[in-house]
């Protein structure tokens, strides 16, 4: 996707530029755009960019401040301690030599060196800058930090040196640091240090590095380097880097339909293929966050209308995903391998980390939004915070004295009402995925297509996120298991057994499929339907390097999830199974495991096969009800791994332990149509459990899961649904295409049939339930033709053009 500033205003920026000149750093300079500034609106600027680093209005003898900016200080001292100059390094653990550089991966190991040295002196300018750090204005401190800038731009960060290994790392990591350092410590630098650190970042990150909206300049990439251009304006006192950055910003606001960036339905996509809510557009909430605060009431305030989308985005794109201060890890790319770096023996970079950064910078966008939304998002964070009791977001060690000072402010602020997130069941077409939310769980589901990657590895992250994307079912309760996948889960899970995945269990390398998503099923059907409470899910599913394929699908209720699957096939000579549960109960969980009213041993490890199982139940967390009663197969283990083996770059390689139990169906060695059925219970104790398997015919009025069509009949809600993978019927419900089908009937007379094509292919649709209705209420566009009485027909024109959303008519019955 290609959209350029206009030719205009990227002459007038560029032309202010080359007038202006590298060496002028007077305080006199004419700006682009019209626009003169003087010194004294560029210090207001760095100190509105030094409040945004350092954060305000904290006490810092209170805590959680008195600790963190005692750890800071220490962590600081250390580095300070460590550095020692030489010709290819600032630290001896920091080495950016290469011994052969070029811009390969194998280079990307000493590019980041650069980055981390820099990061290394932004923490101990911010020590030296904070209050009660202990080595606060300490003159040997500043006078090493200053040392240090300038080794750097003497021996590998200057004009003169070419660019190796990661582009991210000289253009956007590596400047971001250097320029916050620089601005901390300003004071102590002279006119000739500052224009040589600012002759670097431009030969890095020239103005043409977002001359055009594309590459690797999109989305979170985008305002993250329009960062970098607007520091270094305010940090050389040129106002047409400031200009240029106000103005490149533009991009990144309206909706996309392919590639990087904010989509209509909530979606956030980077790296073309890979759903990055939690990371990349964690950076972009953040970036823009500090951008809009700090040019607010300047000559360059970003006023464009096009904001409204970004403000929009934080409950349409980032609350759903935001459970009890977590961040879910399915749209999170490949940022869950992240963890405990090397020698850290706390302060883990996981769901929670993300969710409580991405609740601080909702409060600073808050800012910049209007009264009612600022006030709306800070209750939503207050009750964020008020639920999050596996790890308060008020006092993570991880986060920066800034985000704890505006999650601190929320908590402390007495006039605002916690708010709760309603009741929801939401599908993101645009990246496969789903969030069902209710009082008291909330789940999500990760898939994969020819649109969405089945994973993302890159700079040796993630390194066997293999089937993340063959549909994946995370969930959490209301007020229990909030740590499910935080803390060791992911260097000691199974990864050929994640929860409601259908997987074959051939060997697969690490990073198998190549980097940055690169691998993608050819498929189509991948998505679903729903009235916004309730919703149907479907997935056509091909194996990542294997024969594997399979039909799955899920329904989501109240209370239950209605697991589906059929077509299980495959020709690797090796078994394949689909995965009813593998939930981590932690370093010493003993959770009880029950099948049938049966209380299996306790023992670690244990495993049975259980056949004819009719319901199972793990202790402290849910049920699980089995309609075909096949054999259920079950284990308890402890599993060891470390971070290192899934995050080959920066991983911890202290070994970590934690205990499973899993639950499994076996569909044996290369399966012909095979199939499963099952039901999750969140939080339901054994003897409901039972009570629903029991009279599970009461609930489930009718199910099918063949090769052409899954559908459920709840008459106690109202629900018919199915995904028909071809055209079929379903009870009184047919259809004469592939397509998901949801029909609510509600208490006031009417119906809701909610239709969506997963495919994005088909050119028209019709849909036939044989229930009496009067007459259609409400008419989406693509409507092309209906039909009442004994029974309802609906035509539908070009689905091919709706992006897989869902089409909701409403109906008034007989």
């Amino acid at each position: 996707m290609s959209s350029p500033l206009s030719r205009r205003t990227f002459v007038q920026i560029s032309g202010a530029a080359t007038a202006i000149g590298l060496a002028g750093m007077s305080h006199t300079n004419a700006v682009a755009a019209e626009v003169t500034s003087s010194a004294a609106d560029f210090a207001t600027l760095r100190a509105t960019w030094r409040s945004l680093l350092l954060g305000k209005d904290f006490k810092p003898t209170a805590e959680p401040f008195s600790t963190k900016l005692s750890a800071m200080g220490a962590q600081a001292t250390a580095y300070a301690e460590l550095m020692a100059p030489a010709d290819g390094s600032l630290f001896p653990d920091a080495v950016w030599a290469d011994p052969d550089p070029d811009l390969d991966t194998e280079s990307y190991t000493y590019s980041s060196r650069i980055q981390t040295s820099f990061q290394r002196l932004y923490a101990m300018a911010e020590a030296w800058s904070q209050p009660g750090t202990g080595i606060t204005g300490d003159p040997s401190v500043a006078a090493k930090v200053v040392a240090g800038l300038d080794h750097m731009n003497a021996r590998i960060y200057n004009e003169g040196q070419p660019r190796y290994g990661n582009w991210y790392n000289w253009q956007i990591g590596g400047p971001q640091a250097l320029l916050d350092t620089a601005l901390l410590v300003r004071d102590e630098l002279s006119a000739e240090q500052i224009a040589a650190y600012c002759r670097a970042v431009d030969a890095f990150v020239p103005d043409s590095v977002v001359a055009s909206y594309s590459g690797t300049s999109t989305g979170a990439n985008r305002i993250d380097l329009c960062r970098v251009l607007a520091i270094r304006g305010i940090l050389g006192e040129e106002a047409a880097k400031v200009a240029l950055a106000a103005s490149a910003i533009a991009p990144v606001f309206p909706y996309v339909t392919s590639g990087d960036g904010l989509y209509a339905d909530g979606s956030i996509i980077q790296h073309t293929f890979v759903p990055y809510t939690g990371s990349y557009g964690a950076v972009l909430l953040d970036g823009l966050s500090k951008l809009l605060a700090l040019l607010s009431g300047s000559a360059w305030e970003i006023t464009d209308p096009g904001r409204q989308i970004i403000f929009d985005a934080v409950e349409a794109a980032y609350a759903p995903f935001l459970h009890n201060g977590l961040f879910m890890d399915g749209v999170s790319g490949r940022a869950t391998a992240r963890g405990l770096p090397p020698g850290s023996a706390s302060g883990q970079n996981d769901d929670q980390l993300r969710g409580h950064a991405i609740m601080a910078s909702v409060v600073a966008l808050g800012q910049a939004a209007s009264a009612e939304e600022n006030q709306r998002w800070r209750g939503l964070v207050r009750g964020w915070i008020q639920r999050g009791s596996y790890r308060s977001p008020v006092t993570d060690p991880m986060l920066s004295v800034a985000k704890l000072s505006l999650l601190n402010g929320v908590l402390d602020d007495g006039s605002l009402t916690p708010l709760a997130q309603p009741d929801s069941s939401l599908v993101f077409p645009a990246m496969d995925r789903a969030v069902h939310r209710r009082p008291d769980w909330v789940a999500s589901v990760s898939m994969a297509s020819r649109r969405i990657t089945y994973y993302e590895n890159g700079n040796g992250e993630n390194l066997r996120g293999w089937h993340t994307g063959s549909g994946m079912l995370y969930w959490w309760g209301g007020d229990f298991a909030n740590d499910q996948f935080s803390d060791r889960f992911w260097p000691t899970v199974d990864p050929y057994r994640l929860p409601g995945t259908t997987a074959s269990a051939k060997r697969l390398a690490d990073g198998e499929g190549g980097v940055w998503g690169a691998s993608r099923p050819d498929v189509d059907f991948v998505g679903g339907a729903g009235d916004g409470s309730y919703a149907v899910l479907g997935q056509q599913l091909k194996g990542l390097s294997s024969s594997l394929q399979a039909l799955k699908s899920w329904f989501f209720t109240d209370d239950a999830v209605i697991c589906l699957g059929s077509g299980i096939s495959a020709s690797d000579g090796t078994s394949v199974e689909t995965v009813v549960e593998n939930r981590h109960l932690g370093v010493g969980g003993a959770n009880a495991l029950t099948v049938d009213g049966r209380r299996k041993p306790s023992a670690f490890p244990w495993s049975a096969s259980i056949p004819r199982a009719g319901w199972a139940h793990i202790a402290g967390h849910g049920g699980y009800v089995l309609p075909g009663r096949g054999t259920l197969n079950a284990l308890r283990e402890e599993r060891t791994g470390a971070w290192r083996d899934i995050n080959s770059a920066s991983g911890s390689t202290a070994p970590v332990t934690s205990r499973y139990t899993t639950l499994w169906f076996d569909h044996g060695t290369d399966p012909v149509d095979e199939g499963y059925a099952y039901i999750l219970l969140p939080g339901a104790s054994a003897s409901s459990t039972a009570r629903r398997a029991g009279g599970l015919g009461r609930w489930l009025a009718e199910y099918t899961h063949t090769p052409e069509v899954h559908g459920v009949r709840i008459p106690a809600l109202g629900i018919t649904a199915a995904n028909f993978w071809a055209a079929g019927r379903f009870g009184r419900l047919s259809a004469s295409a592939p397509v998901s089908v949801l029909i609510r009937e509600r208490r006031d007379g009417t119906a809701v049939v909610c239709v969506s094509d997963p495919t994005r292919l088909r050119k028209s649709v019709s849909i036939a339930w044989d229930r009496p209705v009067r007459s259609v209420v409400t008419r989406p566009a693509p409507l092309a033709g209906s039909s009442t009485g004994s029974g309802l027909e609906l035509t539908f024109g070009d689905l091919s053009s709706t992006a897989g959303s869902t089409l909701r008519t409403t109906v008034r019955l007989g």
